[in-house]
Order: structure tokens, then C-alpha cells, then sequence
């Protein structure tokens, strides 16, 4: 089983996007920073899920089929997305992480206060500031 928590962060001024993804499989953490395309917090947030989950399949290769993920987010509209299989304005987001999902036998998305992915949202914005440092 692995915990997978995400976060984005988004600079509003300038459109720069970074995320953090935090992975825990066997008492392990692996922390990674991304920078994203996205342009504002709600696609940057899906965009961050959708690699986090992209980068869990690479390493499962065809073990993912039997693999069971606690996905983490503090992103309610992601969560919500998830659970409706819907978003109005973000269906290719979502649709896009749904399918990055779909190697797993099981995705257990579950909607968390700030408080409690602080690893994530510290990944997240250590990552954007070292994108702005370099504007």
C-alpha cells in the first residue's frame, strides 16, 4: 500500500505553478518537487495529482494492477472531482487523472485539512520559490 499526499502552489502575479508530491510505501518517504504548466491553483492542483500518480505507475511497473493508493489531497475541488467522476470547468483534468489512476486496483482519495499535508505544501512551495528566484 502506498500514501500519496499532493499539493500545489500558485503565484498569481506571475502564473507560476510548482507542486509537491510526498510518497510514503514502507515506512520510506520519497519528496518530490515539480514545476507545472498550469497557470492557476485549481489546474495546478490537478496537474500535481495527475504526474504524482503518473510517477507511482513507472516505479509499480505492472505491479500496480494489485496495488492499493491512499491518496491524500487538500484540494476540495480535486477530492470532489474525483468522487463525481465531474468537474464544469475542469473535466480534462480530471479526466486525465482518472486515467492516471486507472493502472491501480484501488484509489482511496481522501480530502484532508492543510494542517495535515503540510509535507506536500512545503514540497510545493520550496518548489515555486526556486522557480521565481530564477524569473
Amino acid at each position: 500500500m502506498f500514501s500519496l499526499y499532493t499539493d500545489a502552489a500558485t503565484q498569481p502575479e506571475t502564473g507560476l505553478s510548482a507542486g509537491g508530491i510526498l510518497l510514503i510505501h514502507d515506512h520510506q518517504q520519497t519528496q518530490t518537487g515539480v514545476d507545472l504548466a498550469a497557470t492557476n491553483n485549481h489546474s495546478a492542483e490537478f496537474e500535481v495529482a495527475t504526474l504524482a500518480f503518473q510517477q507511482l505507475a513507472a516505479q509499480c511497473k505492472g505491479a500496480c494492477a494489485t496495488t492499493t493508493v491512499l491518496f491524500h489531497t487538500d484540494s476540495q475541488i480535486v477530492s470532489q472531482s474525483l468522487e463525481k467522476h465531474y468537474a464544469k470547468h475542469y473535466q480534462a483534468d480530471v479526466d486525465r487523472l482518472l486515467a492516471a489512476q486507472a493502472p491501480f486496483q484501488l484509489v482511496l482519495t481522501e480530502w484532508v485539512p492543510e494542517k495535515q499535508n503540510q509535507g506536500a505544501h512545503t514540497l510545493a512551495n520550496q518548489k515555486l520559490q526556486s522557480r521565481e528566484g530564477f524569473r
